[in-house]
C-alpha cells in the first residue's frame, strides 16, 4: 500500500484553524489526487481522507468508481462537452463561471436526478492566465446559478498568485469579502447554502484560513515525495 502524508498535513491543517481561532473541524482539506494513480488515493481514503480533488473528467470518473465512499471534487477548467461526465461523478464542482455551462450542468443534473453543488469560480488576481468571472460579475452570476432548478451554488472559489505569501493572504481576503457581501444580497433559500470558501493550495493554504477558507485544495504537500516546506 503507498504511502501519503494526509494525516499529517490534516493535522497541520487543523492546528492551523485553532490557530486562527477557529474550529479545528471547520475547514475540510481536499486531497488533490490528479498526480497519483487510484491506490495512492486509496491509501489517502485509508489514512481518513473523505474529499479529493481532480481536474481532469477521465480522472475524477476513474477514481470516483474506484474509492466510491470517498466525496469527489472537480476542480479543473470545465469543458462544455465534458459536463455530463463531471456531474455523473463530482460531489461539489469548484470551477463555475460560465452561465452557459450553469445550464448544462443544471440539466445534466436533472437527467441523473441530482441537484448538482458548485462553487462560483473568482479571478480575483486578475491574471490571464487564470480562469473565474471578474469579482464585479460575480453576484449576478451566482444568482443565475442559483435559479437553476438542479443546481446549487454553496460559495466562491479562486487562486492566489504564487510566491508571495502576503499578496496571497490579500487575495483570499478579498475573497472572503466578496462572499460576504453577496451572501448579505440573497434571500434566505439561497443564503443559506452559500457558506463555502474553497481557497489555499500547498503554497498557501495557511493564509487561506487564516483569511476563512473552509476548504483547502492540497496535493503536492501530500502526495509528493520531493515536495519541500519547511512549515510541512
Amino acid at each position: 500500500m503507498p504511502v501519503t502524508r494526509f494525516a499529517a498535513i490534516n493535522e497541520l491543517v487543523r492546528d492551523q484553524a485553532i490557530a486562527c481561532g477557529r474550529k479545528p473541524d471547520g475547514v475540510r482539506l481536499i486531497a488533490v489526487s490528479k498526480t497519483v494513480d487510484a491506490k495512492t488515493a486509496y491509501a489517502a481514503f485509508k489514512e481518513g481522507a473523505c474529499d479529493f480533488g481532480e481536474n481532469r473528467p477521465e480522472c475524477l470518473c476513474e477514481k470516483a468508481l474506484a474509492v466510491p465512499e470517498a466525496n469527489w471534487h472537480f476542480i479543473g477548467n470545465i469543458q462544455s462537452r465534458r459536463i455530463p461526465e463531471i456531474v455523473g461523478s463530482a460531489t461539489l464542482i469548484h470551477s463555475l463561471y460560465k452561465p452557459s455551462h450553469a445550464d448544462k450542468i443544471s440539466s445534466s443534473a436533472r437527467a441523473l436526478g441530482k441537484i448538482q453543488d458548485v462553487l462560483i469560480e473568482v479571478n480575483v488576481s486578475g491574471e490571464t492566465s487564470k480562469g473565474g468571472c471578474r469579482p464585479e460579475d460575480a453576484l449576478e452570476l451566482v444568482q443565475y446559478s442559483c435559479a437553476l432548478p438542479n443546481v446549487r451554488v454553496c460559495g466562491l472559489m479562486t487562486m492566489a498568485p504564487q510566491g508571495d505569501a502576503e499578496v496571497a493572504y490579500a487575495c483570499f481576503e478579498q475573497l472572503a469579502a466578496l462572499k460576504s457581501d453577496i451572501h448579505g444580497k440573497l434571500n434566505d433559500k439561497y443564503a443559506q447554502s452559500f457558506v463555502e470558501l474553497s481557497m489555499g493550495m500547498s503554497e498557501d493554504w495557511r493564509e487561506a484560513i487564516r483569511a476563512g477558507s473552509t476548504m483547502v485544495r492540497i496535493g503536492r504537500a501530500i502526495f509528493s515525495e520531493t515536495f519541500e516546506d519547511a512549515r510541512v
